[in-house]
């Protein structure tokens, strides 16, 4: 009887990154294009940051796959395909490119659950480009701060929470002792390439106005090549010019009477 596949929440994080690789060399540039990425470095620096590892470690775990399929790369062929990610490989493998996109994306919480087989092809690249944006603005940006945040001046000794859930204006909250009522506050960005547009919302840019130099903006810069980062204590009265935007959003909905 063959084994059942483990849930997304049963997977482990290691696994999430084998089948990453696994799904880019064995789609190679459609896996890319289906993700709503430009190149494979972009791939490679987007996911692994938002699943909490490093870019090569997503590259090294398709250079590993590559010698199983036709394409034009040759990986590692110098030796065997390691067993864990043979095991990967070998309960995988078959999965068709729409099923496999869904489960890497579902690796980020994306729920495919309403996508119809009417679906054009123009409306799959815009949600592919909007899931990718996503992981750039947002998880992998966040992932970033948290693996580098200790090495930096501004936030040396510091601990950082995680707040991104808790809809207080800013990311992270950075406390010198872990009961200690002052802290600093990190929004941060992500731009898919070395220049872009940001924008804060209107419980940010409060916050932002309230905290003065305890506000920090941490900027990702150029998930598409080498990511880097910048960093604006009180951005509101840092080089950054920020300008109000408005939007009307018009809802459409359909009304009945019942009788």
């Amino acid at each position: 009887m063959a084994q059942a596949r483990p849930t997304i929440d049963r997977l482990t994080n290691r696994q999430k990154l084998i089948l990453s690789g696994l799904y880019l060399s064995k789609f190679d540039l459609l896996g890319v294009k289906k993700l709503g990425f430009e190149n494979f470095l972009e791939a490679f620096n987007v996911i692994g940051y938002a699943l909490g590892s490093r870019p090569a470690s997503v590259k090294n775990y398709r250079d590993e796959f590559d010698p199983l399929f036709p394409n034009q790369r040759m990986g590692w062929h110098k030796r065997a395909t390691r067993e864990y990610c043979r095991e990967v490989y070998e309960e995988y493998k078959d999965l068709d490119v729409e099923s496999f996109t869904a489960l890497v994306k579902s690796f980020f919480g994306f729920d495919q659950g309403d996508w119809t087989e009417i679906t054009t092809e123009e409306q799959q690249d815009d949600r592919a480009s909007v899931f990718a944006q996503r992981l750039i603005t947002g998880i992998a940006a966040e992932q970033y701060f948290e693996s580098i945040h200790a090495t930096l001046p501004e936030f040396n000794g510091y601990l950082a929470e995680n707040t991104t859930r808790f809809g207080c204006g800013y990311d992270f909250r950075l406390r010198a002792e872990p009961s200690g009522t002052d802290f600093l506050a990190v929004e941060v960005k992500g731009l898919k390439e070395q220049t872009g547009t940001l924008s804060m919302t209107p419980k940010e840019y409060e916050v932002a106005s309230t905290l003065g130099n305890r506000f920090y903006l941490f900027v990702v810069r150029n998930f598409r090549e080498i990511p880097s980062h910048s960093i604006f204590q009180n951005p509101l009265t840092s080089s950054l010019l920020f300008r109000k935007a408005e939007r009307t959003l018009v809802q459409i909905s359909w009304v009945t009477s019942i009788q």
